[in-house]
């Protein structure tokens, strides 16, 4: 589990700020603009929240009949975990090196009960990297110049 593995790489840590992502992700995440959220707010943890795709099409409808279709539409009403995260070493105090510490299902949620987890929105580009078809799409970005996790 992620959080056990974090936790058992605490002694190789030297600053107080470091970074962490899943690595299974790509976004043209703003780093230094990230490191300078988080410092400005004091907390243990921020993570970058993101407004992913769908991977269907919405339909909206009264009775029978369809009134708006929308295809792979954002869901501008939640944020998802992208992945790219902040932390002061405070965050291993929230951890164990026991093989079943998670770090959202546990710590994630403690830390935001204590307030101690921050949220960094990032409305830039991400995908995941998840299925072969995530590869296929993100290898067909990269293949007609249209790889959005890059800065030009």
């Amino acid at each position: 589990m992620k959080g056990a593995r974090l936790k058992k790489i605490e002694k190789y840590i030297d600053d107080d700020l470091f970074l962490m992502t899943y690595g299974d992700c790509l976004g043209n995440i703003d780093i230094p603009s990230l490191i300078k959220f988080h410092r400005s707010h004091g907390k243990i943890t921020t993570i970058t929240g993101i407004n992913p795709i769908s991977r269907y099409g919405e339909i909206k409808y009264e009775g029978n009949k369809v009134i708006r279709f929308s295809e792979k539409p954002r869901d501008a009403k939640s944020l998802v975990n992208g992945g790219f995260m902040v932390f002061n070493k405070g965050v291993f105090d929230y951890l164990t090196d026991k093989d079943d510490c998670d770090l959202e299902y546990g710590p994630f949620e403690k830390m935001a009960s204590d307030g101690q987890l921050m949220i960094y929105k990032h409305e830039g580009f991400w995908a995941c990297m998840d299925t072969i078809r995530d590869m296929e799409y993100l290898n067909q970005l990269w293949d007609s110049n249209k790889a959005g996790w890059l800065f030009n």
